[in-house]
């Protein structure tokens, strides 16, 4: 074996130079690819991790499959989504107002029953806000009499389809149909009334289709421009780290997403109601996005 002893300085300067280019250049890519999963911030259902922003646009501009991204650029600013505000609207589809005017949406997503939506529905009434509730069908089964308190004070329960699945795997109207229609039923059972046809993507995956068959069957989707990661029971978020989303990433037009499951959004929301109003921001029912 050869002894690497005598090789001069210079030598071994000039061959880790020939390698320098291409180490930082894995280095920045791998920077960059870090960042973008960092960017992407998804919610989610209380059944779901947190991934990272994965949708593309088509090549006409419009919104393909994927799951609901955001960009926050700036503080008091509505975050790029990934989709605009715009393309969205070609489905009926939503994720914030385009607007300079102090005004956000509030919407809840229920997968069950863990004894958090009585003290948040006792919140809204003391500051007489009217929330969406976005529900499973398996929901409205188990909770009846939530379900009418919800209709009694004035808030709107949503279509969160009946099995959670993810719906840009299902490619036919009538399997898609399948799974907001059993809902419809579960709640024209329990109320006596129609389903209001507001629709939220489980997990926020969705195709550019699944969109086109919730417009054909009458629905407005609402996908959201601020949430935090709140559903995991077990490990639920401080009264400051929750603060911190909400506060500090509140802009005008906003559809807040929260998930009724949270303890911790019981424990803050008449303070977290009363703080936006400090702010100057006035919660208007989905109805006023969309008309």
């Amino acid at each position: 074996m050869k002894s690497n002893q005598n090789i001069p300085l210079k030598s071994i300067l000039k061959k880790l130079s020939v390698l320098r280019k291409p180490v930082l250049l894995i280095l920045l890519l791998l920077c960059a690819y870090l960042l973008g999963y960092g960017i992407g911030y998804l919610t989610s259902d209380n059944f779901r991790t947190l991934p990272g922003s994965s949708s593309v646009q088509s090549a006409s501009g419009g919104a393909s499959s994927g799951n609901w991204g955001l960009s926050f650029q700036e503080e008091g600013q509505c975050p790029q989504g990934n989709a605009s505000i715009e393309e969205l609207a070609e489905y009926n589809a939503y994720y914030a107002q385009d607007t300079e005017e102090k005004v956000l949406y509030l919407t809840f997503d229920a997968g069950y029953e863990n004894g958090n939506t009585e003290t948040i529905l006792n919140a809204l009434k003391k500051h007489n806000v009217s929330a969406t509730f976005f529900v499973v069908g398996t929901y409205i089964e188990s909770e009846p009499e939530l379900i009418q308190r919800m209709i009694d004070e004035g808030h709107t329960v949503g279509n969160h389809t009946w099995h959670h699945p993810n719906m840009s795997g299902i490619e036919s109207m009538e399997e898609f149909k399948k799974e907001l229609t059993a809902v419809e039923d579960a709640f024209r059972q329990t109320t006596g009334q129609e389903m209001t046809k507001y629709y939220r993507p489980p997990q926020g995956i969705y195709s550019e289709s699944n969109l086109e068959m919730a417009k054909e069957l009458g629905y407005q989707t609402f996908f959201w421009s601020l949430a935090y990661v709140d559903w995991y029971a077990d490990d639920q978020p401080t009264k400051e780290e929750a603060f911190d989303k909400l506060l500090g990433r509140i802009h005008p037009g906003a559809i807040v997403l929260l998930h009724s499951t949270s303890s911790t959004n019981a424990e803050i929301l008449d303070e977290l109601l009363t703080k936006w109003e400090e702010m100057g921001y006035q919660v208007r029912p989905l109805s006023e996005l969309v008309e």
